[in-house]
């Protein structure tokens, strides 16, 4: 393959536009992760179980629609490259179907539900013909065992940034208390909006700030496999055993942030007593969250090396982030009404949110060195296809844990549309219980996943080599 990127100007610049296109992940990761089961669930009134569910069909259609959009980004020929007329011609209808979302209509349950399963799986699948595209481009966009890591670094800490900012503006400015807080809906629409311009502005920005790569990039090898060599060549792909144990690990990751995630408004709100406001303050010291995992992830990396690296750091979140909880069960944590209870929670927030972004940093930049060992053994490059499993991993499996939290929320007998004096004390103690336990079975499978991942900077190299080798043949 050609190669551009041949001064650190160039670097930079393509890194940061490829960062500018993960905005577009992190507010529709923060909308879809952290508020919609709140959203549908407990200002719209639809039972969390049939909210989760929901979730959980969707994503079955991702299971369809995202190796199959992979798969025909590595192949796509045109003037644009494989992965530019994706990003678009779909950044705009998927900011448009993500609005709608976050307004509509008034419905009985039933009706509510339907019009939910069907706008998220339309959203979903329309983020997701630009998301792949989008984020194959790394691989192809540097080479280097190192510096994909400061790519994938860049992506997290603009995704991030995205998502928080949106975030603060849901409890500042869309939902204050003065307005009605969380159950003003006109808050919520106009949420929706200012997020589906975010995404628009975001896959654009990416789009045309990478578009001068387009000749460097590369093109899919042979065009003229019969569909039954093409089958041929994506088993043999995804039967990598690197892939296989990156995958499994990153699925469990995944799981369990969306178990995570789903659930801290619930703790935030019920467990902890805090305000919507204070809510909002929880969120500010992750900015120095995303930028910290930038910095530090690549430093860590290139000393460790991006397995031990991933290793150690899981190892690390998964003591501290329950911490807190384990405390105040334990009786050795500030009350709800103490005036240091929000700046420690604010500490721990940052803490384990750092550890989480470089978690997703080591991951990414892993999944990207997989291509190259594919291609040793299948010849074809197939960043679209590897992604796209990168980005279900991401999708599926924090769906997942959102469909395990709305049943750990059923099965304590979480009430709908409950307001905080409406949950019991033994309520939310059995939630946190159940929760912190199946956090520290998901994290532990995902550690054992990890183990069997072979890669590192040698193996890497050598593959470079080999790939020299065959085109000079």
């Amino acid at each position: 393959m050609k190669f551009s990127l041949s001064n650190k100007h160039n670097i930079v610049r393509s890194r940061i536009f490829y960062g500018i296109g993960a905005i577009a992940f992190g507010v529709k990761g923060n909308g879809l992760n952290f508020l919609l089961l709140y959203f549908y669930s407990q200002i719209l009134g639809l039972p969390a179980d049939m909210v989760s569910f929901g979730l959980f069909i969707a994503i079955l259609v991702d299971s369809i629609s995202d190796p199959l959009i992979g798969l025909l980004s590595d192949r796509f020929r045109s003037k644009l490259g494989r992965r530019h007329p994706f990003m678009y011609l779909f950044g705009l209808p998927a900011g448009i179907a993500y609005y709608y979302l976050w307004s509509p209509p008034s419905l009985e349950t039933e009706q509510l539900f339907v019009y939910f399963l069907t706008v998220t799986i339309l959203a979903r699948t329309l983020m997701t013909f630009y998301e792949v595209p989008s984020v194959a481009l790394g691989p192809e966009l540097t080479l280097d065992y190192d510096e994909r890591t400061k790519f994938a670094a860049t992506r997290y800490f603009f995704g991030w940034w995205g998502g928080l900012t949106m975030a603060l503006l849901v409890y500042f400015v869309f939902l204050p208390e003065a307005e009605g807080g969380m159950s003003n809906l006109d808050g919520w629409q106009n949420y929706g909006m200012v997020a589906a311009t975010v995404i628009v502005l975001s896959t654009y920005i990416c789009g045309f700030g990478l578009h001068s790569q387009i000749p460097f990039l590369t093109q899919p090898q042979d065009k003229s496999n019969s569909f039954r060599e093409l089958v041929s060549q994506v088993r043999q792909s995804l039967a990598n055993k690197q892939f296989i144990a990156l995958f499994a690990s990153a699925s469990f990751f995944a799981m369990g942030a969306g178990v995570f995630l789903s659930l801290s408004i619930y703790f935030g709100r019920h467990f902890w007593g805090l305000s919507t406001e204070q809510l909002g303050y929880l969120q500010l010291p992750l900015f120095l969250s995303a930028l910290i995992a930038l910095l530090v992830a690549p430093i860590v990396s290139n000393n460790l090396g991006k397995k031990k690296a991933a290793l150690i750091t899981v190892v690390l979140w998964l003591l501290i982030a329950p911490l807190p909880i384990v405390l105040r069960l334990t009786g050795a944590f500030p009350s709800n009404d103490s005036d240091i209870l929000l700046p420690i929670l604010m500490l721990f927030a940052f803490i384990e949110t750092s550890l989480a972004i470089m978690i997703g940093v080591y991951l990414s930049a892993m999944f990207a060195d997989i291509v190259e060992d594919s291609q040793v053994e299948t010849k074809a490059r197939s960043e679209g296809l590897y992604y796209s499993a990168s980005s279900f991993t991401q999708k599926a499996l924090n769906s997942v844990g959102v469909l395990i939290a709305g049943q750990l929320l059923t099965y304590v007998e979480f009430p709908t549309s409950a307001v905080q004096q409406d949950v019991s004390e033994a309520t939310i103690t059995k939630l946190a219980i159940i929760t912190i336990a199946v956090l520290s079975v998901v994290y532990l499978a995902a550690i054992t996943s990890l183990m069997f991942y072979k890669i590192d900077k040698s193996t890497h190299n050598k593959n470079l080599n080999e790939i020299n080798r065959e085109q000079k043949k």
